[in-house]
Formats: structure tokens, C-alpha cells, sequence
């Protein structure tokens, strides 16, 4: 840009231009540069906040008083009923009616991933309150669905009678029929994640809500030994859930995943001793992955073993801990495009790519590690030791900042992917609830095909925006159809967004970090 406005200058002869002349048009110059730049900033505070209202969208069961999303209404309030259990609450995972187990603990446990690491940078945005009260939305449904220490209730509802109709949640008329693990029909993949979430949320209340922390620990504690025990693949004991949510990564990762945060919970030795002896029959030095999801687990946990190197009392595993590191930074490095020939892909635009179905879950949560690293390495005065050479923990949080400012609308389509975020965004969400006529609104009974008659194949936006929701994105092209039958690109899931509440608390506190380094260092104004 500079060597172009030389260029034009120079055509008119620049001997010609009086000195005052030439310097307005260089201050004009860098007034337009300062605009580009300041128009691409971003409003985080904004997007936590619209983050984390996007979870009462998708609450189960009787609504609190306090419910802001004002569309919705109480449903699902008869769940567990045919097997005498109390079930109601929860989460619906998606567009659809089905409570699966297994996500929405992924969900909860990176909800309170972000509130340990970026407690106080959620409370400066005076967020706090709610990201505790979305986590405990899950917790307080996991605690009744744990009914025993062996007997953990996975799943209400099943997607193929549930995909059949097209309804909102407080209209429901498919199967609410509940499946559960236990002794005779393992899961340990279940058992570890929800311990999982229940561990690190424990960690969340044990100030505020210190009662409430020790129960969630006490049920994850049971959970963890009954996974552990008795163990199988969930969707060997849940058939229906094979065609949704099927565990093929298996349950060493999360039985590693669970122990690790139970060590973080409890600081007892016996959970690391477990990360630690079975790190490597169970694939946790093994694995170099290049994703991290409700299915996969490793890079996660890899993660948070590399941050024990630099605590002093784990010196005597730092072989072991040290392997995790190794298979940490082999996913941060592909993620950054510096590994050697194994790299996750790019769209033109910059944004990660893993699969068609729902990539922005996949970007979400490596911009969150990929901050959760940047602190590491800035805190331990370490650099990321990749195939390319060494990289700084600035290079690794402006690239985790690029994949944020994608979502929020830095991108070719200029469309933001953060549902009622910004100016652009998706209108035609693949999700039942908000593709109807609100129930507070019209109470008349929509049947289970009516609302695919009348209300899927509109042309016209939702009537009720799903404030928050991240979408499934755009295409290996960067190209978005905003149609609600899109569902692999429309859809959006409550992991999707978990992990952004974290990210967009720690950009709005490195934002506001600058703005007053640019205020004190402002000339001081004589004032009269």
C-alpha cells in the first residue's frame, strides 16, 4: 500500500506538491490505514455474552425465572418417566430433541475448562454468573442421571423417531424412552466424560458453592472407578446411538481425560499415577492427533499433562509428562501449519479444516487449546518446539485470535458464524425450536409433520434467532449456504460454542490490556 501511494505520488511529480500539501495527504493516508484496521476489531465482550446466552436456548425441562431467552418454554417434563427415573433437565444437544450423554459432558466439561483458566477475565466482563449458571444447568442433570455408582442413564429420546418430526421442544410427541449403562452394559466413554465434567466443575464451585463441589466430586469419583471397572464402548451397550454419536475413539482416552481431572480436582497421586502407567497402553504418549472433540480426547489431555512439567512436585514423571508434550505440541504445530508433512488443512481463507459435517467444532476447540498453550508457554518462558523451528507464544495466540475472528465475520463470505453476532450472520439455522413460531407466542399445537409441512421448507429467516449458537461453517472453500436443510453447515451444537467462552474472555482481557497501555502512554493534556 505505502510503495503504491509513492507510486501515485510520484506521477504528479512530488517536487511539485507543497510540503503542507503532501503531509495532509500522508495523514490521510494513515487515517485510512488506522480505519481498515480498527474496522476489523472485534466486539468480545459482545460475543461472550451472546456465547453464553445461546445455552438457555437449549435448555431441557422446566425453565428457571430467570430464563432470558424468551422464546423458549418448559419441555422434555415427563422425561424418565416409563423407567421411573427423574430425568428432566439438561441439554439438547443440537437442532433436534435427543439429550445425548456423551457431548453434552464434553460440553460442560469445556465450559468449566474456561471458567478455571479465565475465571477472572469472565467476571471483569461480568459474565461469571452465567457461564456457573450454564454449567451447573449440566452438572445438576448429570447428579440425577447418576443413580446409582454403577448405573449412569446416557441417553433420553432416539434420533431416528426424533429426526421424523419436525417440532418444537415444548410440542415433543416422539420417544422419550431413557437408556442407561451399568454393570451388564458398560460405557466407559460416557462414565469417563461425564466424570470428566463433573471433576473439572467441581473445581469451578469449590469456592463459591464448596457443598455442591463435593457432591459433583463424589459422583465423579464413582464414576471414574465404575468406567474403569467395567469397561466397554457405550455404543455396544446403546445401539441407538451408533448412527449419531458413535465412540469411535474408544474409552482409553477418556478414562485418561477423567483421572487427569480428578488429579486437578482432588490432588490426589493416584489419579496422575493412573495418566502416568497407562499412558502408554491406553495411547496417551501414542496418539498424535490432529483434532479434539466430544469423541477424541488426547489432545486435550496432552495439553494439560504438559502444564505439570512446570510444577515442581512432578519431577520424579517428567519422562512420561514430557512424551505427552511431544504429542501436545505435534497437534499445536499441525494446527499452525509447521509440522512436517502432517498438517491440518486450510480453507483460502484461513480457517482449519478437518471434515465437511460441522468443521467449526473442530476450529473452536483448537483455538482454545491453542490459547490455553499461548499462557503456558508465555507463563514457563518456553517457546513450541515444531519441525519448522521454534515458535513464540504470540505467534500461537494470534493465530488462535485469527480462527475467533473467522467465526465472528473476518472471512471471504464476511459472515459471521456466530449466530446474531455482528451485521451478517445465518438466519435459517437448522433447529427446530427457532425455525417455529415461539410457543409463548402461538400455544397452538404444532404435530410432529406439520412442522416440516409449514415451518422447514420456508424461505424466510427463523422467527426466533439463536443468539450464540456457532454453526456447522463453510465448505473446505470457504462457501456458506445459509439454508435451513444445510444441516452440515446450519446446525449448531452446544460444543461448538463451550469452548469460545473461554477464548473470547481471554481476547476481550488482552484488548482491554492494550487500551489502557495506549491510554497511559497518551502526551498529558493541560486542562483548564
Amino acid at each position: 500500500m505505502e510503495k503504491k501511494m509513492k507510486q501515485r505520488l510520484s506521477l504528479y511529480g512530488t517536487s511539485k506538491i507543497p510540503r503542507l500539501t503532501l503531509h495532509y495527504w500522508c495523514a490521510l493516508f494513515f487515517l485510512f490505514i488506522s480505519f481498515t484496521r480498527s474496522s476489523l476489531a472485534f466486539d468480545y465482550a459482545d460475543a461472550l455474552t451472546k456465547s453464553l446466552l445461546y445455552f438457555e436456548s437449549q435448555r431441557s425441562g422446566r425453565l428457571p425465572h430467570n430464563q432470558r431467552v424468551s422464546w423458549r418454554d418448559h419441555s422434555g417434563l415427563t422425561d424418565g418417566l416409563e423407567q421411573g427415573v427423574d430425568l428432566v433437565g439438561g441439554y439438547y444437544d443440537a437442532g433436534d430433541h435427543v439429550k445425548f450423554g456423551l457431548p453434552t459432558s464434553f460440553t460442560v466439561t469445556m465450559l468449566s475448562w474456561g471458567v478455571t483458566e479465565f475465571r477472572d477475565q469472565i467476571a471483569n466482563a461480568g459474565e461469571l454468573e452465567h457461564a456457573l449458571e450454564s454449567i451447573k444447568w449440566g452438572t445438576d442433570y448429570f447428579i440425577k442421571a447418576h443413580t446409582s455408582p454403577n448405573v449412569l442413564w446416557a441417553q433420553v429420546g432416539d434420533g431416528d423417531t426424533d429426526h421424523y418430526c419436525w417440532q418444537r421442544p415444548e410440542d415433543m410427541t416422539t420417544s422419550r424412552q431413557a437408556y442407561k449403562i451399568d454393570e451388564n452394559n458398560p460405557g466407559s466413554d460416557i462414565a469417563g466424560e461425564t466424570a470428566a465434567a463433573m471433576a473439572a466443575a467441581s473445581i469451578v464451585f469449590k469456592e463459591t458453592n464448596p457443598h455442591y463441589s463435593h457432591l459433583l466430586l463424589h459422583h465423579a469419583q464413582q464414576l471414574f472407578e465404575f468406567g474403569d471397572k467395567y469397561r466397554g464402548k457405550y455404543d455396544e451397550s446403546i445401539g441407538v446411538v451408533k448412527g449419531y454419536y458413535a465412540s469411535v475413539s474408544g474409552y482409553m482416552d477418556e478414562l485418561l481425560w477423567a483421572a487427569m481431572w480428578l488429579y486437578k480436582a482432588t490432588d490426589n497421586g493416584e489419579y496422575l499415577k493412573y495418566v502416568i502407567n497407562k499412558a502408554h497402553s491406553f495411547g496417551g504418549i501414542g496418539w498424535a492427533i490432529t483434532e479434539f472433540s466430544w469423541d477424541v480426547k488426547y489432545a486435550g489431555l496432552q495439553v494439560m499433562a504438559s502444564k505439570l512439567l512446570v510444577e515442581g512436585n512432578h519431577k520424579e514423571h517428567s519422562h512420561i509428562l514430557k512424551q505427552y508434550q511431544a504429542k501436545a505440541e505435534y497437534y499445536i504445530c499441525s494446527c499452525l501449519n509447521k509440522n512436517n508433512g502432517s498438517n491440518v488443512d486450510r480453507t483460502p481463507g484461513g480457517l482449519l479444516y478437518i471434515r465437511q459435517w460441522n468443521n467449526m467444532q473442530y476450529v473452536s476447540t483448537a483455538a482454545f487449546l491453542l490459547t490455553i498453550y499461548s499462557d503456558f508457554l508465555q507463563n514457563s518462558d518456553q517457546k513450541l518446539k515444531c519441525h519448522g523451528g521454534l515458535v513464540g507464544h504470540e505467534e500461537v495466540l494470534n493465530f488462535a485470535k485469527s480462527q475467533a475472528d473467522y467465526i465472528l465475520g473476518s472471512n471471504p463470505m464476511n459472515m459471521s458464524y456466530l449466530v446474531g453476532y455482528g451485521p451478517n450472520y445465518p438466519t435459517r439455522v437448522h433447529h427446530r425450536g427457532a425455525s417455529i413460531v415461539a410457543y409463548r407466542k402461538s400455544k397452538g399445537f404444532i404435530g410432529c409433520t406439520q412442522g416440516y409441512d409449514n415451518w422447514y421448507g420456508r424461505p424466510e429467516p427463523n422467527p426466533n434467532v439463536l443468539v450464540g449458537a456457532l454453526v456447522g461453517g463453510p465448505d473446505n472453500q470457504d462457501n456458506f449456504a445459509d439454508k435451513r436443510g444445510n444441516f452440515m453447515q446450519t446446525e449448531a451444537c452446544t460444543y461448538n460454542t463451550a469452548p469460545l467462552v473461554g477464548i473470547f474472555a481471554k481476547l476481550l482481557h488482552i484488548e482491554e490490556d492494550q487500551k489502557g497501555d495506549h491510554l497511559h502512554n497518551q502526551p498529558l493534556v493541560a486542562s483548564y
